[in-house]
């Protein structure tokens, strides 16, 4: 191999290295700061909301505001309120909302999880 071969050879290599080692990567529109520290993904996604299941509450990441049912009304925050203060939401658990990227989260969380972590006391054929 000549000189030139292997320092070409030897760019590549390094170049590829490089690129490989730089992370996940995050792609949600409108967005201009990097994600929360508790939100660092594996892959690259599209995704607009996160769901924290264990705590009934989602975070839109375009608008970086966290959004929860206040009273039976559905608030978009900037903030959690203090019933959520003690928590870390590193070590929660939440899923990403793939594919829905309306404004209206509550009509998805109606189709999705609105009896998600409910008592089956409503289900037909059951009888208190």
């Amino acid at each position: 191999m000549t000189r030139f071969k292997k320092f070409r050879y030897l760019m590549v290599l390094t170049s590829f290295i490089i690129i490989g080692s730089c992370g996940p990567v995050v792609m949600t529109t409108g967005i201009s700061e990097p994600p929360p520290p508790w939100f660092y993904p594996n892959r690259v996604e599209v995704v607009r909301y996160v769901y924290f299941p264990e705590y009934f509450f989602y975070y839109d990441l375009s608008a970086r505001t966290y959004i929860y049912l206040d009273g039976g009304v559905w608030v978009r925050r900037n903030f959690l309120p203090p019933r959520y203060r003690n928590l870390d939401l590193r070590r929660s658990r939440y899923e990403r909302v793939k594919g829905y990227r309306n404004d209206d989260i509550q009509r998805y969380h109606e189709e999705h999880n609105a009896n998600r972590g409910r008592s089956n006391r409503n289900t037909p054929g059951r009888r208190s």
